[in-house]
């Protein structure tokens, strides 16, 4: 029942705060969402913008920072805490302090490492074996604020960043739900520097890390495959085609010169400055994904231009 239920502010604006958002509606009473507000060129509503507005939420949508404190002082709401996940803007420190028990968020790496925009990407690109989620009371510095709880999980090597991401909406919100009543009553305080890892600072990727750049390792070229699933993707030129690898693996041996194409049995790959990058398969332009086989049968003349 939601008399039952912590009164909360939602921050968030993309498709992992609408995951988020819903699974959070469960056990938190939503007494606002406060997204950005949709552009006039978009057809389609952000994700929690269009999830908010099918269950009936109260929906704020300032459209900056500056604008977001001028609606606080106006005492928009009453709950005691905030939660802010995916939502893109600065919250400033007035708007922080408008909550008596401030705002949590829940960031998708084990802070301190990579703080900033993307932790999911840079801990695939990294190689590491363990990332994790971490809950944190902002501060006006960049993931910066006290951690109030941490949850790990593994790496296998083989995730890609929409699947590590849904693995760590899950942990978030299972964190959420056990957390949130322990912190509401003051039974956990903790400082950040309690998960001992380095402080590391992610960004936001653009397009022209796309480009797969054969002077690299091919080990982590694999990882950028894997890192850019879903934006901004691998890409690369064969023949006078530009296709998107999608997915692919190392073989240890040094062959040729850097960006030479590898061909083997119905199989081929790139040389890199260590290790050959062997395609498993990939997307040419205007055409849906192909296993490596198949796009030699169609394709093969374009490597031997």
């Amino acid at each position: 029942m939601a008399g039952d239920k912590p009164s909360i502010v939602f921050f968030g604006s993309g498709p992992v705060a609408a995951n988020s958002l819903e699974l959070l509606s469960a056990y938190c009473d939503i007494e606002a969402v406060i997204t950005k507000p949709q552009p006039a060129h978009h057809k389609e509503a952000f994700p929690v913008l269009a999830l908010a507005e099918r269950m009936g939420l109260k929906v704020l949508t300032p459209y900056g920072k500056k604008e977001l404190s001028e609606l606080f002082a106006t005492k928009p709401v009453t709950s005691k805490l905030g939660i802010v996940i995916d939502y893109g803007f600065i919250i400033n420190q007035d708007v922080i302090d408008y909550f008596p028990l401030g705002i949590i968020n829940s960031h998708f790496s084990i802070l301190p490492e990579w703080r900033g925009a993307d932790p999911i990407t840079f801990a695939i690109l990294s190689g590491q074996d363990v990332t994790g989620v971490s809950l944190m009371v902002i501060t006006a510095g960049m993931d910066e604020g006290p951690l109030i709880a941490y949850g790990e999980h593994p790496l296998e090597g083989t995730e890609t960043t929409p699947q590590l991401t849904e693995s760590l909406i899950q942990l978030s919100d299972a964190l959420l739900r056990d957390e949130l009543p322990r912190y509401i009553n003051k039974q956990i305080t903790a400082p950040q520097s309690m998960t001992g890892r380095e402080v590391s600072y992610s960004r936001k990727l653009t397009k022209a890390d796309s480009i797969l750049d054969f002077t690299k390792p091919a080990d982590q070229l694999e990882r950028e495959i894997r890192a850019y699933a879903e934006w901004p993707k691998s890409r690369t030129v064969l023949g006078d085609k530009e296709v998107i690898v999608t997915k692919a693996h190392l073989l240890p041996q040094n062959v040729s010169k850097i960006g030479t194409i590898w061909l083997g049995a119905k199989q081929f790959g790139f040389q890199t400055s260590h290790g050959i990058l062997v395609v498993d398969a990939l997307k040419p332009a205007g055409k849906g994904e192909m296993t490596a086989e198949a796009f030699l049968a169609g394709y093969k003349h374009l490597l031997e231009q």
